[in-house]
Parts: C-alpha cells; sequence; structure tokens
C-alpha cells in the first residue's frame, strides 16, 4: 500500500514539472517580431505590424513611436496620412481617426442640396462592420452609404443610411444629452464587405415658395466604434467649419490582396508553422490562425505555441483518478502504475485496478443483475429527462411568449371591441414553421426588409404560404409586430395583404401570410427583365386596386388606419397581377375625432411626406404623398433615389418636369410606344396633386379612388389616341403637357365620391 502511495506521489510530481515546462513555453511566446521593440507607449505591438526597419512585413505595416514624454504609435495608411494606433490585435486595428464639418451649398426651392464623398481605404485595411457604427450629426440631414464602382465611383446600391431632425431645439440639445437616436444626430450598422464605398449627406428641410433658409447648412459624418458616445464633444455650426474632431474607429486588416493559394504559388506565404490560412471575402487578401491545441501569432515563424490544456482553469478534462498529460496540439489521460484507463458504463474515462481473471468472473456473474438494475435506473431516467425537457421547453415557449408581446396582444385584445377577429388568428407552433420552411432553409428566402426575411413555407395541408420572420427583436420591433397582427386580424379587403396566423413561441416572432406568387410591384418596375410585362391597363388597374385598399384603411375600415409605408416594394402581385397591400408594421389606426399622430419620424427615403418630417405629425395626406410617388413611379419606371438624377428624388424630379410641361420625355418607354392613353396625363396630374407640399392642398384617398375608377371606366370606353402630340376628347384638343383638361372634364363630375366596388371588405 505504502509502495502504491509512493509511485502515485513520484508520477504526480512528473506531470506536474512537465505542465509546468509547456505553461512557461507559452507564456514565453511574444506578439512582434523577435528582436524588434514589443511596445509603443501602452500599445503591444502585433507583427506583421513593427517599429523599424526589418520588423514589420512590409511597408503597410510600418509603425512609427516618436520618443516624447508620452509615446504614441502612428499608423501611416499612405504617404499622405497618418493615424495614432489605440489598440492591435490579430484581428482589428483600434485608430484615431478624424472629421470635419461638410456644409452644403446650391440650395434650390425645393429645398434640397447634398455632398457626396467617395471613400477608397487602402487595401489591406477596411473598416470593421462587426465592430463600427454609421452616425450622422446634423439638423435635418440624411446620411447614407453605398457600395461604389470601382472603375467610376458610381454608387450600385445605398445599403444603409439614417436620419436626423432636431424639432427646433437647435445644437444646444446635445450638450445636455449624449445618445444618438435621431434628434441632432442618428446612427445606424455600418455595411459589411465594402472595399470602395461612398458616403453622401443631404439637407432634408423643404419648405414652400418664400419660406426660411434651412437654420443649419453644416454636419458631420462618422465611421466610429459601435461604444462611442461622447457626440456632446461636437459642434457642427458654420462658425467651426474649419474644426478637426477625433473620435475612435476600428480597422479590419489582412496581408496582401492575394488568395491563401496564389501567396503559398507565389513564394510570399506569410503564415507560419501550426497555423492555417483564411481567405478574405471578396478576395481581398487573407488572414492567418493558429491551429486547434495552439495559440499565439500565427503570422511569426514559430509564433503558434502550444495550448496546455491540462493547465487550463476549471480543468475537468481527465476523471475518476486519471491525470492529464499534455501533447503537441492535444492531450491524453494516464493512470498510475497498477491502474488501467477505460470507459465505464455512462462513457466517462475512470482508472480501474487491473484484477485477474477471476475477479473477472465474478465481476461477469453479478453483472447480469446489476446490468438488470442499470436498466431499470436507466429507463427511469430517461423519463425524467424527458419530463424535465418537456417542462423546460414550455418555460422556453412561455418565455419567448412574453419576449415577442405576447401579453401586449392580450393588453390589446382586451381594450378592443373586435375581439372575435383577432382571436380567430391561427397560432402556429415553431416545430410546423420549421417544417414548412425546411428549417428555414435559405432557399425557401422570398425577399428581405429591414426587420427580417420572408420565406415560402408549405404546411401540412399543403396550402403555400409566406412566413415573416425577424432578424433582432427589441422594445420597439415588438410593438411593430403586435400592432401588425392587431390590425391584419381586423381586415378583410382583397387587395390587402391577409393575415393567416403567428407564432409566439419561438426565438422572434412569426407572422403567416397569404403566399403572393408573383413577386412586387418595384420588382416588376424596376427590374429590366420584368418591365415590359406591364401594359398600361396593368399598371392602370394596380394603381386604382391600391388606391381602393389605402380608401378602405382611411375611411370605409372599423377604425381608420394610416399604413405609414406606402412604397412599390410592399405592393405585392399575384398571378393576375391583383395588387395587394403589404407590410402593415408601421400602421397605426387613429380615432376619428384626431387628425393626426405625432411619432418619431419612420419610413423609408424618398416617399416621406415633406410635412411629416419636418413636424412629426403624420395624417392620411402622409399616406397620400407616398402613393403619389408610388405614382410615379408608374409612370416613368424610374427609381425614388438614384444618382443619375440632378433631382436625387423622384418627387422633386417629377414635380419639376409637370411644371416645365415635360410629361412625354419622362414617362416610361413601354407606355409611350402603346401610343398615348387618354387617361396617362389624366393620372399624371393625379399624382402631381398628391404630391404637393401642403397636406392641405392633397386630395384624399377616397377622392382618388373615385378618380381612378373612372378614368378606368372612361379608358374602356373613349377611343385610343395615336398621336405622340395631342388627342381629342368630345371635340376638344388637348396636349399633353396640358394634363388637368381630362381630369377636369370627365373626372370631377360629382362631388360626393361614391364607394367603389374595389374597396369592398
Amino acid at each position: 500500500m505504502v509502495m502504491q502511495m509512493i509511485q502515485v506521489l513520484v508520477f504526480t510530481t512528473m506531470i506536474t514539472i512537465i505542465s509546468l515546462l509547456f505553461s512557461l513555453k507559452e507564456t514565453a511566446a511574444s506578439m512582434a517580431k523577435p528582436g524588434c521593440p514589443e511596445i509603443c507607449g501602452n500599445v503591444s505591438i502585433v507583427y506583421p505590424f513593427g517599429i523599424g526597419k526589418g520588423c514589420y512585413l512590409d511597408k503597410r505595416f510600418e509603425i512609427t513611436c516618436n520618443n516624447s514624454s508620452l509615446p504614441r504609435p502612428v499608423f501611416h495608411p499612405d504617404e499622405e496620412n497618418e493615424a495614432e494606433v489605440l489598440h492591435m490585435s490579430l484581428e482589428f486595428m483600434r485608430i484615431r481617426d478624424w472629421t470635419s464639418p461638410v456644409c452644403y451649398a446650391n440650395y434650390t426651392s425645393e429645398g434640397r442640396s447634398s455632398v457626396q464623398f467617395v471613400f477608397n481605404p487602402l487595401k489591406p485595411f477596411s473598416y470593421s462592420h462587426t465592430e463600427n457604427k454609421f452616425i450622422g450629426i446634423g439638423c435635418d440631414i440624411f446620411v447614407y452609404i453605398g457600395d461604389s464602382n470601382t472603375t467610376n465611383s458610381i454608387v450600385k446600391n445605398y445599403i444603409s443610411g439614417c436620419v436626423s431632425v432636431c424639432n427646433g431645439q437647435g445644437w444646444s440639445w446635445l450638450d445636455t444629452n449624449y445618445s444618438c437616436s435621431g434628434i441632432g444626430c442618428c446612427q445606424t450598422t455600418f455595411p459589411e464587405d465594402l472595399s470602395i464605398f461612398e458616403i453622401r449627406v443631404g439637407n432634408m428641410s423643404t419648405w414652400a415658395d418664400g419660406g426660411d433658409w434651412p437654420s443649419n447648412q453644416c454636419s458631420l459624418i462618422l465611421i466610429a466604434e459601435k461604444n462611442f458616445s461622447e457626440f456632446h464633444q461636437f459642434d457642427v455650426s458654420f462658425s467651426n467649419v474649419n474644426k478637426t474632431y477625433f473620435y475612435p474607429s476600428v480597422l479590419n486588416w489582412a496581408i496582401g490582396n492575394k488568395s491563401c493559394h496564389e501567396a503559398r504559388k507565389r513564394g510570399d506565404y506569410a503564415c507560419g508553422s501550426n497555423s492555417r490560412c483564411v481567405n478574405s471575402k471578396k478576395g481581398n487578401g487573407y488572414t492567418c490562425q493558429c491551429n486547434s491545441g495552439y495559440r499565439g501569432n500565427p503570422y511569426l515563424p514559430d509564433g503558434c505555441v502550444d495550448v496546455d490544456e491540462c493547465m487550463e482553469p476549471n480543468n475537468t478534462l481527465c476523471k475518476k483518478g486519471a491525470f492529464c498529460i499534455n501533447t503537441n496540439g492535444s492531450y491524453y489521460c494516464n493512470c498510475p502504475y497498477g491502474y488501467l484507463y477505460r470507459d465505464d458504463d455512462n462513457h466517462e474515462h475512470e482508472c480501474a485496478r487491473n484484477k485477474g481473471k477471476l475477479k473477472a468472473a465474478i465481476f461477469v456473474s453479478s453483472g447480469i443483475g446489476i446490468a438488470l438494475v442499470l436498466i431499470i435506473l436507466l429507463v427511469i431516467g430517461f423519463w425524467l429527462h424527458q419530463e424535465l425537457k418537456k417542462r423546460k421547453k414550455n418555460k422556453l415557449k412561455q418565455k419567448f411568449f412574453k419576449k415577442n408581446g405576447g401579453l401586449l396582444l392580450q393588453q390589446q385584445i382586451s381594450s378592443t371591441s373586435s375581439i372575435g377577429s383577432v382571436e380567430k388568428t391561427e397560432l402556429y407552433t415553431i416545430e410546423e414553421l420549421e417544417k414548412a420552411t425546411d428549417n428555414f432553409n435559405a432557399s425557401r428566402v422570398l425577399g428581405k426588409g429591414g426587420h427580417g426575411k420572408v420565406y415560402k413555407g408549405v404546411l401540412l395541408d399543403g396550402s403555400i404560404v409566406a412566413i415573416k420572420k425577424s432578424i433582432i427583436v427589441d422594445e420597439r420591433q415588438v410593438v411593430e409586430f403586435v400592432n401588425e397582427v392587431f390590425i391584419l386580424s381586423q381586415i378583410n379587403h382583397r387587395h390587402i395583404v391577409k393575415l393567416l396566423g403567428c407564432c409566439l413561441e419561438s426565438e422572434v416572432p412569426l407572422l403567416v401570410y397569404e403566399y403572393v406568387s408573383n413577386s412586387t410591384l418595384s420588382h416588376h418596375l424596376h427590374n429590366q427583365d420584368h418591365a415590359s410585362t406591364l401594359s398600361w391597363e396593368k399598371r392602370l388597374r394596380i394603381a386604382d386596386e391600391i388606391a381602393g385598399a389605402l380608401a378602405y384603411l382611411h375611411s370605409y375600415a372599423s377604425l381608420a388606419i394610416l399604413h405609414r409605408d406606402i412604397k412599390s416594394s410592399n405592393i405585392l402581385l399575384d398571378e393576375n397581377f391583383r395588387a395587394v397591400v403589404s407590410d402593415f408594421g408601421l400602421s397605426r389606426p387613429i380615432a376619428n375625432e384626431k387628425t393626426h399622430l405625432t411619432t418619431l419620424v419612420q419610413g423609408t427615403f424618398g416617399y416621406l411626406d415633406p410635412e411629416y418630417f419636418r413636424s412629426g405629425q403624420f395624417t392620411d395626406k402622409s399616406d397620400v404623398y407616398a402613393f403619389g410617388v408610388v405614382l410615379a413611379e408608374i409612370l416613368t419606371c424610374e427609381k425614388v433615389i438614384s444618382s443619375s438624377r440632378l433631382e436625387e428624388s423622384l418627387a422633386i424630379h417629377f414635380r419639376l418636369a409637370m411644371k416645365q410641361d415635360c410629361l412625354l420625355e419622362i414617362l416610361d418607354k413601354v407606355i409611350v410606344d402603346e401610343g398615348q392613353k387618354v387617361a396617362i396625363p389624366a393620372v399624371a396630374n393625379l399624382a402631381k396633386r398628391c404630391l404637393k407640399l401642403s397636406g392641405k392642398k392633397r386630395p384624399t384617398m377616397r377622392e382618388i379612388a373615385a378618380e381612378l375608377d373612372k378614368l378606368r371606366t372612361m379608358e374602356r370606353t373613349l377611343p385610343q389616341q395615336t398621336s405622340l402630340d395631342n388627342y381629342t376628347v368630345s371635340g376638344r384638343s388637348y396636349s399633353y403637357a396640358s394634363t388637368s383638361a381630362v381630369t377636369e372634364e370627365y373626372v370631377l363630375q360629382d362631388q360626393e365620391f361614391p364607394k367603389p366596388d374595389s374597396m369592398t371588405a
């Protein structure tokens, strides 16, 4: 017995000494190149960066360290610029970035002006989309960022942006409020994988003729680290136009601009031993990572050193008397002399005495009884495990139900008289929807929006549905989700998307809609392959159906509803090109005695009512303005925001064209090729009236629906025109520039507008 104890003690001591040697080897590893400075000020230098000749991989990774009383490392991205390094690691480099106020010029009576910048970060450095955020500081401004063409610096696609208003509070607000939530300052995520990108900032103030100029003509744009909050230090008044402000920003970096395979083939491969190479996205270089079981700097020849798993805190790798022995990149478990290392019945490792055959036979004979007991215990244990698992799953579902607004939805139900319609909304299980979408497979995605994705699903009964799944759930999105369920459950209209049910027991809320199979109006108007399929007759009918749905929401629903996000991408089309209005996340019911809703400005660039943007008061005429933009899209097939136009906004572009009698010049070629239709100038005039800057001068959706319904009737009964210059109706001649005559003659005959058939719920 004493001999066995001595053997165990010696064995334990040897294992401890070996583990300490591996631990010392690991802690001695440096992140800088051997023989080179390892620190400047309080910043540790990480190779391939380095200070001094021969200490960095190439010139792009050179760091200079001044010799002042407070040394600071300086990074030189190119020959003209430099930036102070605040921290560096194997993945990111945190720098002290800078910006100056941007001021606008060339204001027009439309109240719009913007400034554009093209960023071309020096490879292999780029702004990190995970560690940075995109910030705009200023009064009544919009800022957005887009992927730019590498050859001519023209924006291909605007990816992200935000809006900042001041509501008359001015810059003094920033002195006491450090948040950045849309008043004086706005922020959003920085897009992923942008090598060359454009940032555009503009003033969104809109005023009638003779109004005052904007109160502020300057703003600031930042790409700052995500936890930056010192917004109070910035003053973007015109007097500080030459002032420079500093803030922290995070850069990604990679090696070269070739792939791992090309680097190996070329002979300048930078990854050391015990490491692997990972290609960067878009082919912009590569990075190195230590293999599993190793830790350190993979860019040094021997930078990746073995990790001693046996010395890790709270190590439970080897159990029941076994000793952990470290190896290069791994470990194994061993036992003292006289013991064997084996698996027990529960597949846990243990050290067991090496007993003779006689004892083994005794164990075998008694093992049958023990096995029976173990089987009974396993059955009981399995049953208890399943019960606990079921209880845990039910608790998790209850947690998700509360998180996803179940209590808020119940509160909405209890406070309204329309209880029956809400209670009829079907509640789906998460298992049912996972099976319907093949576990939310990427191949089932129908579309993506700012808050989530829409999947095509096939339910057990064979019916096809569209399932909307949120990406991230915050308090505002939960309110929008509950609001959409509550509103759509009370609506039954052939041109408004039908809500079939929802799921509240998943991690994020899910909505189940009827499936509308023919994509969106935006897709058919702006996709070159599909625009030709929309004849003028189809476009006029789609416009009439959208107007009928909105008129129903405003005037005929049991409780008036403001949509608040009318746009062509929210108009679905079925196989017969029937229009269906969707996406009611921002919609709000409004009492009959109220004229407007006062809310934080929300919506989509290009469709926002200028009055709503300026005052924060949303009315039914704000929906009319957005519908006017959709009418302009139907007539022109132009995108709402485009850098190729002198006027970025389609609304401004359309109003100016109508003012200058240039309707023919902006009409879509497909419409022009059909020959002139008598309803086209009337619809153009209707769009012009919808886009008036003053909401009081715009028609109601009820009036618009009646006009479009009469125009469709007139289009079918009157002879079609073939001249591209003028047309004759009832003995009177009209030019395409004069767009009000047809409407006045044939549409505005009745003071009372009857409820059209298309509005019937």
